[in-house]
């Protein structure tokens, strides 16, 4: 059923070896493949669409879902829409993403449509990574959307990670927060060649004391091109911080285009971005410790990523 390329690609992705415990679907090609489901949590096919409802019971704790897609046909776009119900007062991981291998001339595209809810209490880590590869000439396209309403007491917690090989991507989040929910995120993006990337999140913070905190970090290599847009919108008294780092490197070139808007006079809300090249100070002090200029250059990205 899984073959060498797709063990790889599901390594990249979800950090697994192997058929994962617990529940999990995995997705290959267009096609559900392989699922499991738990007595806590059940996922369940769309009668309308395809993709998936994922439902995890009030109370469930420790437990973690693995719903990772793999492509290794050329010519295909993928689209899937998925659907997640976080019980009140339960505490899960949920583990997502996607890898491409395209050793072809045509394009191989995955559009992914995620929408959560998070309800009163509950916690949620979701791992989104995406990756490419291949030899071919055929584009690697990844177009992931994530909604996501944390009600109150809440918390989401989103680690989203662009590994390498993805030609051309536009990641769009909205995130809607209820009373003292919480949103935490960390994007981690590379692009090199001439790869484009654009990434939007959309954070409203309309519940009493919500909070946000946005950490978008990106490398910017050869001719490539990267544009964010992040957004915080305060309509109670709330905390926001969005802190947006990138490196650019040779002819790239990298966009941060922030907006924050308070509307109401208790909102409390900062951005700061930074984009420059990697200090000169950096990389010599790696290299009088016997590294090469690349090998300095590439600890330092790699530092910078984690």
């Amino acid at each position: 059923m899984l073959n060498a390329v797709d063990k790889k690609l599901l390594e990249e992705v979800a950090g697994l070896h192997e058929i994962p415990q617990g529940a999990y679907n995995i997705r290959k090609n267009g096609e559900g493949i392989s699922r499991n489901t738990t007595a806590n949590i059940n996922i369940v096919t769309k009668k309308d669409k395809p993709g998936i409802d994922v439902i995890i019971k009030p109370g469930t704790k420790n437990e973690s879902v693995h719903i990772p897609v793999i492509m290794s046909k050329e010519g295909l776009t993928d689209v899937v829409y998925n659907t997640f119900e976080i019980g009140e007062d339960s505490d899960v991981v949920i583990v997502a993403g996607c890898g491409i291998h395209n050793s072809g001339d045509g394009r191989a595209q995955h559009d992914g449509i995620h929408e959560f809810f998070v309800r009163r209490g509950a916690k949620m880590k979701y791992v989104e990574k995406h990756y490419g590869e291949g030899s071919g000439r055929g584009e690697k396209v990844l177009n992931p959307k994530t909604v996501i309403e944390v009600e109150a007491g809440g918390v989401a917690e989103l680690e989203m990670v662009q590994i390498k090989g993805v030609d051309r991507t536009v990641r769009d989040t909205e995130v809607v927060l209820h009373e003292n929910a919480r949103l935490i995120v960390t994007e981690r993006l590379l692009t090199y060649m001439e790869q484009t990337a654009e990434s939007i999140i959309t954070v409203e913070l309309k519940g009493e004391d919500s909070s946000a905190q946005i950490i978008s970090r990106s490398v910017a290599q050869n001719d490539s091109k990267q544009v964010f847009h992040l957004n915080l919108r305060g309509h109670a008294k709330c905390r926001g911080h969005i802190q947006c780092d990138s490196i650019i490197m040779d002819n790239a070139h990298v966009s941060s285009i922030p907006e924050i808007s308070a509307l109401h006079s208790d909102a409390q809300l900062i951005h700061e971005a930074a984009i420059g090249k990697i200090a000169s100070d950096q990389l010599v002090k790696l290299m009088t410790l016997g590294l090469t200029e690349k090998e300095a250059e590439d600890t330092v990205l790699k530092g910078f990523l984690n």
